[in-house]
């Protein structure tokens, strides 16, 4: 069992997590609500988490392919940029992808920039979640084109491991 903590400061983030050996595949968004939002199916089930190798977030680059049209990060669309070149994330790797309800000590991080989604935040903005401290820690894709997870920044956190009585 694992529990996340805020390097800066220290406090748990999480409660304990059970690690699976990998990101389950990403579900698309099927028109339904969930919750009263619309939504696709949360990527991780409750009390889970694995490490995503792939590249999460900004910054965003050309892709090599400008012909296709590549997801600009795992799971999620193809994306341009201003100039109309196709970009791909660029972002830290390694982040480790939860449930968005298990990361119970965060809060909401409000940028200024990067792109509104419709539905809910896309994940292709600066990370929008924090630590209580102010420590900016993650973010969460919650739009109803992208996945729905939470993404812990590998240098924000510090991850706990131990074994639990029971």
């Amino acid at each position: 069992m694992t529990i996340f903590h805020c390097a800066a400061c220290g406090e748990a983030l999480t409660a304990d997590l059970e690690p699976l050996p990998a990101v389950p595949a990403r579900h698309l968004f099927e028109g339904e609500l969930v919750n009263g939002r619309r939504q696709a199916p949360p990527t991780m089930p409750r009390g889970h988490y694995a490490v995503d190798p792939q590249p999460y977030g900004p910054p965003f680059v050309p892709a090599e392919d400008q012909d296709g049209c590549p997801p600009a990060y795992p799971g999620g669309p193809c994306i341009s940029d201003f100039d109309g070149m196709v970009v791909v994330s660029a972002g830290p790797r390694n982040t480790f992808v939860l449930h968005p309800d298990d990361g119970t000590g965060l809060t909401g991080h409000v940028t200024t920039s990067g792109p509104p989604g419709c539905c809910g935040a896309p994940g292709d903005g600066p990370p929008n979640r924090a630590c209580r401290c102010g420590a900016v820690v993650g973010g969460e894709m919650a739009d109803c084109y992208t996945p729905y997870e939470l993404h812990l920044l590998p240098d924000a956190v510090r991850p706990t491991a131990h074994t639990s009585a029971r």
